[in-house]
């Protein structure tokens, strides 16, 4: 008998320790610096708690103060680390960012204990939660992470749970020869495609949002985000819904897209149609363009509700 999930969704990835230079100075001139927690998968699962969802983050830390504090930070934000382990003689990953004119991350997480992760260690944390949520930036990682993402897809499928993808080209990870193969695979062991109409073209040579959908040809929804422009779901019946991008005056862009998968996901986990599962993903980006962590504090979920329910001339109107 296949168990029943404890928690709604299950994030899997490297998460670490991100310090960020004071009032957005560029690192070459910054003299203080704050320190955060990020990370896509773990970004999303912050997200989703703050909405009242049951969720879990899974990955592998070092026994080190930066893990000890990623730890912290997630159980305070009432994610499931239940199945995050805790590695002696590791180390945690960090990463720099560097606002400047051209908003750019600095990455140190070579071999890292998240590097070293394992599908059967993790696959516990996947049958205890009714999805898993994982990224392309793990692929990224070694040469076993295919076989990983791989691995963890399969199993939840097999257990009866579904599967959402962000795609997440990282160019600074690998080049788009590399990463196009291999992301198309993986995406297309997932129910649930998320990718920017620009990272298809980047990788794929794919301009249009409605061509994007045939690179996946296993995902019952492709979501393709295009910036300020807006988003369309596109549906395993073959109907497609856009909703329009508020207006946001952008602070920094990094941890929007995951912003965007965590709302989406929440209306998807809600059983809202596309058009609100759009709408929530628009609003949690927008909040997360507005600063400078990898995620940022929501408002109360009412007035979210009120703004996604309001009707189209409201949400036309909306501007953070």
């Amino acid at each position: 008998m296949t168990r029943l999930p404890d928690l709604e969704l299950m994030a899997v990835g490297e998460s670490m320790v991100v310090l960020v230079p004071d009032g957005g100075v560029p690192l070459e001139r910054a003299r203080t610096a704050s320190l955060h927690c990020g990370g896509a998968e773990s970004n999303v699962a912050h997200y989703l708690a703050q909405l009242g969802h049951s969720v879990g983050w899974a990955s592998r830390v070092g026994d080190d103060p930066f893990g000890r504090r990623l730890l912290t930070e997630f159980r305070a934000a009432g994610i499931d680390v239940s199945h995050a382990a805790v590695v002696p003689g590791e180390q945690t990953g960090i990463y720099f960012k560097d606002p400047g004119r051209q908003p750019s991350v600095h990455y140190y997480r070579a071999a890292s204990a998240a590097s070293a992760m394992s599908v059967e260690e993790l696959t516990p944390a996947v049958v205890a939660a009714g999805r898993l949520h994982v990224t392309g930036i793990t692929a990224a990682l070694n040469d076993h992470s295919t076989e990983l993402l791989r691995g963890l897809m399969t199993a939840a499928a097999a257990n009866g749970r579904g599967v959402s993808f962000d795609v997440n080209y990282r160019a600074p990870l690998w080049t788009a020869a590399a990463a196009a193969p291999v992301l198309a695979e993986l995406a297309s062991l997932a129910d649930v495609v998320f990718v920017g109409r620009d990272e298809a073209e980047a990788v794929w040579g794919v301009a249009d949002a409605e061509d994007v959908p045939g690179l996946f040809p296993g995902a019952r929804e492709v979501v393709v985000k295009d910036g300020a422009v807006g988003a369309s779901a596109f549906l395993a019946d073959g109907s497609d819904v856009f909703e329009p991008s508020p207006r946001v005056r952008v602070v920094e862009p990094v941890g929007a897209g995951d912003a965007f998968a965590a709302g989406y996901l929440s209306g998807l986990l809600r059983g809202e149609g596309p058009s609100a599962r759009l709408r929530w993903g628009h609003l949690l980006a927008a909040h997360a363009l507005t600063g400078h962590s990898d995620y940022a504090a929501l408002p109360p979920v009412q007035i979210l509700e009120e703004q996604v329910y309001g009707g189209a001339r409201a949400w036309t109107a909306l501007s953070f």
